[in-house]
C-alpha cells in the first residue's frame, strides 16, 4: 500500500496511460461500445470489458505490470490476492510472459473463478473472506518463496492499464458526456478517470459502488482511506473493505461523485442486460448499468457504462433470476 501522504506526481500521467495502451495491444482487445439506447430509454452505450481474454478489464493492468518486471522477477515467479477476475488475469499475463503464477483466493470465491485461474496455469492458494486476509497471506507467501507481487489496484503500473479503458471509451464515443466505472479497490475508476480528465476534463466521471461495499463513498466523504467493519454485496468483485491510498488518491483528485445502488438493482441489471443487449455480465460488471437505468436526475448523455466483467456461471444466473422473482 502506498503511504496517505501522497502529492500530485504519485498519480499516473497521460503519457503513462498511453504507454501502457502501446504496451498492452499485444493481449487486451480494444472492446466494442455497444449503444443500448433504444431499451434502455436513454442516449446508453456499454463498454464491454467483459469480452476481455479472462473475461476482465484485469488483463490491461495485469499484463501491463508484469511485462514491466524484470527477466530475474519473472523467472521467479509473481503472486497477487484476488476474487477472482485479477487473479485470472495476472496468470493469463504471467503465462504468455512466461513467469510462475500464484493466486490467493478467498474460501468463497466462485468456481468459475478458480477454474479460470487454474486454466492459465496458476496456483490457487485459500484463505480467509475478506481482502485484508488474502493480502497478508499473499504477502507471506511472497516473502517465503521470492515472489513478486502484482497487486489488484494500488499501484500505478496496474493503474495505467486500467487506465487504456478510459483512452478507447474517448475515441468512440467523442461526445461521452459522463462515465460510469465500478468501484472495488478502485484501481479502474482511478485510471479510467485520469485518462477521460487528462483528455477531455468537462466529461463527467462517476463511481458506483454496492450499498454494502461503499468503502470509496466513506473515505472520500471523510476526506481520507478508510476500513469498513465488513462488505456485503452479492458483487463479489467490489467487496474490499477498504481502497488502495493511491487509488484513493485518483478518486479524490478526477472523479466527479461517488454513487451505490442496491443488490436488488445490481440483479434486474444482470437480468436486464442478458434479455435486452444479450450480455453475460456478473453482478460486479452489472453494477454501472443498474447506476444507469435507475439514475434519477438523468445523467448528461451520451452515457457510458462500463461493464467490467463476465465471469458468471449459468448456475449463478439461473439464482439470481429465481431470486429477482
Amino acid at each position: 500500500m502506498y503511504n496517505r501522504a501522497l502529492s500530485p506526481d504519485s498519480l499516473v500521467s497521460l503519457e503513462e496511460i498511453r504507454a501502457a495502451a502501446r504496451r498492452v495491444a499485444p493481449i487486451a482487445r480494444v472492446t466494442p461500445l455497444v449503444d443500448v439506447t433504444a431499451p434502455a430509454g436513454r442516449p446508453l452505450w456499454l463498454k464491454c470489458e467483459s469480452l476481455q481474454p479472462a473475461g476482465a478489464f484485469k488483463i490491461r493492468g495485469a499484463y501491463n505490470m508484469v511485462a514491466q518486471l524484470t527477466a530475474d522477477q519473472r523467472r521467479r515467479g509473481v503472486i497477487t490476492y484476488s476474487s477472482g477476475n485479477h487473479g485470472q488475469a495476472m496468470a493469463l499475463a504471467a503465462r504468455e510472459l512466461g513467469a510462475p503464477a500464484v493466486v490467493v483466493m478467498p474460501k468463497t470465491a466462485p468456481q468459475i473463478k478458480i477454474d479460470g485461474v487454474r486454466s492459465f496455469g496458476g496456483e490457487v492458494i485459500f484463505e480467509g473472506t475478506t481482502s485484508v486476509d488474502r493480502r497478508v497471506r499473499a504477502e507471506r507467501e511472497a516473502a517465503a518463496r521470492e515472489l513478486t507481487m502484482v497487486p489488484p489496484f494500488d499501484h500505478p503500473w496496474i493503474i495505467a492499464g486500467q487506465g487504456t479503458a478510459g483512452l478507447e471509451i474517448l475515441e468512440q464515443c467523442p461526445d461521452v458526456g459522463a462515465v460510469l466505472v465500478p468501484i472495488g479497490g478502485g484501481g479502474l475508476i482511478a485510471g479510467v478517470a485520469a485518462a477521460i480528465k487528462l483528455t477531455r476534463p468537462q466529461v463527467n466521471v462517476i463511481g458506483v459502488e454496492p450499498d454494502g461495499a461503499a468503502k470509496m463513498k466513506a473515505s472520500v466523504d471523510a476526506g481520507h482511506p478508510v476500513t469498513l467493519d465488513k462488505t456485503e454485496t452479492i458483487a463479489d468483485g467490489l467487496m474490499p473493505v477498504c481502497p488502495g491510498d493511491l487509488t484513493f488518491a485518483h478518486v479524490r483528485q478526477f472523479v466527479d461523485r461517488i454513487v451505490t445502488v442496491t443488490d436488488l438493482q445490481i440483479i434486474d441489471a444482470v437480468l436486464w442486460l442478458f434479455a435486452n443487449a444479450k450480455i453475460v455480465a456478473e453482478p460486479s460488471g452489472a453494477a454501472t448499468v443498474a447506476a444507469a437505468l435507475t439514475a434519477k436526475p438523468r445523467l448528461p448523455g451520451p452515457v457510458v457504462a462500463i461493464v467490467s466483467g463476465g465471469n458468471i456461471g449459468m448456475d449463478r444466473l439461473e439464482e439470481l433470476r429465481k431470486r429477482a422473482r
